[in-house]
């Protein structure tokens, strides 16, 4: 009993930074040679975190080679060149790419090759491979780091199906967001998500949630993920799936009625923003934010969310975000939400 503590500390470590991850299991994704094992087996694979905390993505030896590297890099399958992280041989280590200044070592113990990542982004969710070299016996571990978000779709102010892939990149950055993957847009689909309109994903492809079967969204193929295959990403329009996750402030509601302008006044007053879009979908995934008053948003929309449906806030028997479109911004009918940074 006592080598089975041994043996979990030092797969799990200790960090000086608070780790807010989640570890699940998974298949497991070692890539062994003949030869003798100096990457421990990782006991989860999927490693769960929210944007702007802290995750730590576990690389443990069995034992040191005499001579040997440890090479971090993140794995991208339509990219074949190399985005290295950091590269070390013990004693000292050398970072890059965009990462350089929120990546580091663990070291926990002299067999710990487990790499931090503070302060995550949206763009840092993906796969991790971890490599051992020692130019006999080269080993790798692969790990895929999942943030927990929303995903919610966006279209356009002129109308529905009017982005391509680039400007659908462009306005879900706009919106504190970035493009959905297929996993998470089917993971919001498990969550609910029913949406008839097609939108594009971070890979390119097109595709829209449904899960109560009607005429215009399928007709009567059974609920699930719908596609339109291969699409020109500079010349085919659609609209766009966007994903955020957890914020570093938080969004709170101005009563109106006031124009777009003052709205945008009344946030600034309060030392605030007018919210995005993402940040109004996050306060109300992570904060359980509820009101049923509609509010302007930096795009010039009103929405408002809804955790707790009732007749009165939209009539829809599930939560979610309604919105009232984009109305004129001269219009003084509504609220503001704004968001302010902690």
């Amino acid at each position: 009993m006592e080598g089975s503590y041994v043996l979990l500390f030092l797969l799990l470590g200790s960090a000086s930074l608070q780790d807010n991850s989640v570890y699940r299991s998974a298949n497991r994704s070692q890539d062994y040679t003949t030869g003798t094992h100096y990457l421990l087996n990782p006991i989860h694979n999927v490693v769960q975190s929210t944007r702007g905390a802290n995750v730590t993505l576990p690389c443990i030896m069995r034992r040191r080679p005499r001579s040997y590297k440890v090479k971090w890099s993140k794995v991208n399958p339509e990219d074949p060149l190399e985005n290295l992280i950091v590269i070390s041989n013990g004693q000292y280590h050398k970072n890059y790419d965009k990462l350089k200044g929120r990546v580091r070592l663990r070291r926990s113990h002299r067999l710990d090759a487990s790499l931090i990542i503070t302060n995550l982004t949206l763009e840092d969710e993906g796969r991790y491979k971890c490599e051992l070299i020692n130019g006999l016996e080269d080993q790798s571990l692969t790990l895929s780091l999942q943030l927990e978000g929303v995903v919610f779709p966006y279209q356009s102010k002129e109308g529905r199906y009017r982005f391509n892939y680039i400007q659908a990149h462009q306005v879900c950055e706009e919106q504190d967001g970035r493009l959905a993957t297929f996993s998470q847009l089917y993971q919001a689909w498990t969550d609910g998500l029913d949406w008839c309109n097609a939108g594009w994903l971070l890979d390119g492809s097109v595709h829209y949630p449904v899960i109560v079967t009607r005429e215009p969204c399928g007709g009567n193929l059974p609920p699930g993920i719908r596609s339109y295959g291969p699409k020109d990403k500079l010349k085919d329009k659609y609209d766009a799936f966007c994903f955020t996750s957890a914020l570093k402030g938080y969004v709170h509601f101005v009563q109106g009625p006031m124009t777009f302008q003052e709205a945008s006044a009344a946030c600034r007053a309060r030392k605030a923003e007018i919210a995005k879009v993402g940040q109004l979908y996050a306060a109300w995934k992570f904060f359980g934010l509820d009101h049923c008053d509609g509010g302007w948003l930096s795009d010039g929309s009103v929405r408002f969310p809804i955790t707790d449906p009732r007749e009165r806030c939209g009539g829809l028997p599930d939560p979610g975000v309604r919105s009232f479109g984009f109305p004129k911004k001269e219009e003084r009918v509504f609220g503001v939400y704004c968001y302010a940074a902690t």
